[in-house]
């Protein structure tokens, strides 16, 4: 019997080849950046997976600004 619903992960994917145009629209820093947000949203896919009241789209956000915070913690704890 095969799946009904996607995975987290398939759905993902999905939604950031959704994007594709505005990506290949941006210009090339913009556009490296874009793909490394995204990156970023592929590793917490499968925490996001567990979040099955939360939409696509909201794990994917709350998974860029995971690693936005991280990053903001590294640059205070440098100082």
């Amino acid at each position: 019997m095969g799946r009904t619903v996607g995975t987290y992960r398939q759905v993902l994917e999905e939604i950031i080849a959704e994007f594709d145009k505005f990506s290949r629209a941006l210009r090339r820093r913009d556009r490296e950046a874009f793909q490394a947000m995204m990156g970023r949203a592929r590793t917490h896919s499968s925490a996001a997976g567990y979040n099955i009241r939360a939409t696509p789209t909201e794990s994917l956000i709350v998974s860029i600004l995971l690693e936005h915070e991280k990053d903001i913690e590294e640059l205070k704890a440098r100082k």
